[in-house]
């Protein structure tokens, strides 16, 4: 799947970007992309998946294979998703927005099932990462329609400025760590929604403060890709995270997630 070329001005949105923390590319994927996307995506899941390591894969119920809620390292294995994330125009953006060269560091697949009612908690991604200097990036890139009713991504503008927030254990599937104290009530009066069509990308650094809604639709699902890019300058405790999602991947074990 080729991503070389772009009709975007990347430097265009490294000032909203700088600003708000979040910048939003409307088109960013072409309609016959996502089209070629979703093929790859279904391949993937019927050829590949049964082959992943269980601690990387995430069901809200393992005996059905269609509560698959989340799927680590896509890039790892299998050469579309690889080319998606290196050397690609998602790689170039990240540049552009963190002034540096970047390491490619995991893509994510996300779903939210009509038949599971959970929101994402409020978290900064940074958390997870464990970085000595927080210099990173999320990109979200829409794979259906993501709306009011399906859970679209909620915003904190401008909390990116800030120290990383408190965080606690969520007890949700794929988010286990959220901000216990949010959201006061002028927090929750400054959050931007962010209704997104399929290839749209939402890009955020790894402080904003962001959450979503359940999917309450009956029938539609909510699937997404997360790309994640480290600033060459940001450090990282490798045996801290390691240590966590050891823990992590036992709990969910335990509990029949993977």
């Amino acid at each position: 799947m080729s991503t070389t070329t772009s009709a975007y001005n990347n430097s265009a949105y490294s000032d909203c970007f700088e600003q708000h923390g979040y910048a939003v590319l409307r088109g960013f994927l072409s309609a016959e992309e996502v089209v070629r996307l979703r093929h790859h995506l279904d391949r993937f899941i019927q050829e590949v998946l049964p082959e992943r390591r269980a601690v990387e894969v995430y069901y809200e119920d393992k005996s059905r294979p269609e509560t698959c809620k989340q799927i680590q390292h896509l890039e790892k294995h299998d050469g579309c998703f690889a080319g998606l994330m290196f050397n690609s125009r998602f790689e170039t953006l990240a540049v552009e927005l963190l002034g540096e060269p970047v390491r490619g560091k995991n893509i994510q697949y996300f779903n939210k099932s009509p038949d599971q009612n959970i929101s994402t908690p409020p978290h900064q991604d940074g958390q997870y990462f464990m970085l000595s200097a927080c210099r990173a990036l999320t990109m979200w890139l829409a794979v259906d329609a993501a709306d009011e009713e399906t859970g679209c991504l909620r915003m904190q503008p401008g909390s990116h400025k800030h120290a990383l927030r408190t965080h606690t254990r969520s007890g949700t599937l794929g988010f286990s760590q959220f901000i216990s104290d949010y959201p006061s009530d002028q927090e929750r009066l400054g959050e931007i929604a962010i209704p997104a069509a399929p290839g749209d990308l939402v890009v955020h650094h790894a402080k904003t403060i962001h959450r979503a809604d359940a999917n309450r639709s009956p029938e539609r699902n909510r699937r997404a890709l997360g790309f994640i890019y480290y600033a060459a300058s940001a450090r990282e405790d490798s045996a801290a995270h390691q240590a966590y999602q050891q823990e992590l991947a036992e709990d969910l074990s335990s509990q029949g997630k993977i």
